[in-house]
């Protein structure tokens, strides 16, 4: 357990590093994001994931993004889980620097790989998760543009550690309220990289509870840090979010046949 604390301490101390700097423009923005995750276990090894996230700039009033997300689940072993899917992302204008240079909103569609590692240590159950994108992110090639013209290829590799603990008896079961905290970090690679090798920082802490073995529903706080791909006048520009963040989780067994 204490290696895997040490992970998450070494990387938040790179990202609140690599934010220390003094070439750099900050901004920050309060955010809701309101999310629901749902599986569908077609067999003991295959399933869909589906998701939707609404982010919400201003807690909830504006438009940060939305994210609709869908894949194909193969599940080697009860530790082990893999996926490949799909997104279609679009961001919105938001904020005091928008992400896209000409202030416009955009589409964003990304295929994904994503493998995922859970066990549990003594009371603490622990989530590893890997995955690599390809996003296909729409770009304006002129201000007279109104819809995306250009979609270059970026890639993104993402990685993930869970912690969760429950709060009452020594495991999550029904009826059973838990506490986790997460921090994932995204970097940019390939030839179309720009500003931001170092993409974003995602800290949350979370307050869960577990009404049976298929709804859980969590809420708490979401920090993000994100470096734009761009810089203006010389220097980096990075965004800080603070605020909600809410997950409605379900999974649903399909295999299972009516006696």
């Amino acid at each position: 357990m204490i290696k895997h604390l040490i992970t998450v301490f070494v990387l938040t101390s790179f990202i609140t590093e690599v934010s220390s700097q003094n070439n750099r423009i900050n901004t920050h923005e309060t955010i809701g994001w309101y999310n629901y995750f749902g599986t569908f276990k077609l067999s003991n090894k295959v399933g869909i994931h589906s998701e939707y996230q609404w982010r919400r700039e201003n807690i909830i009033t504006n438009w940060q993004q939305s994210l609709l997300r869908v894949g194909l689940n193969y599940q080697l072993n009860h530790r082990i889980l893999f996926r490949v899917g799909y997104a279609w992302v679009e961001t919105f204008s938001y904020g005091e620097i928008p992400i896209n240079r000409l202030g416009k909103d955009f589409t964003e569609h990304r295929i994904f790989e994503m493998v995922q590692m859970s066990y549990k240590e003594g009371l603490v159950d622990f989530l590893h998760r890997f995955m690599i994108e390809q996003r296909f992110i729409g770009h304006h090639s002129s201000a007279i543009v109104e819809k995306e013209d250009q979609f270059p290829l970026l890639n993104r590799m993402r990685y993930m550690i869970r912690l969760q603990v429950p709060l009452k008896g020594s495991e999550i079961k029904d009826k059973s309220p838990y506490v986790s905290i997460y921090d994932e970090i995204f970097i940019g690679f390939g030839k179309n990289v720009n500003a931001n090798i170092f993409d974003q920082n995602r800290i949350g802490v979370l307050l869960g509870y577990q009404f049976k073995k298929n709804v859980r529903i969590e809420g708490g706080y979401l920090i993000q840090i994100i470096q734009f791909g761009r810089q203006i006048n010389g220097k980096n520009v990075f965004q800080n979010n603070n605020g909600l963040i809410v997950n409605a989780n379900f999974n649903f067994d399909l295999s299972k046949k009516e006696k």
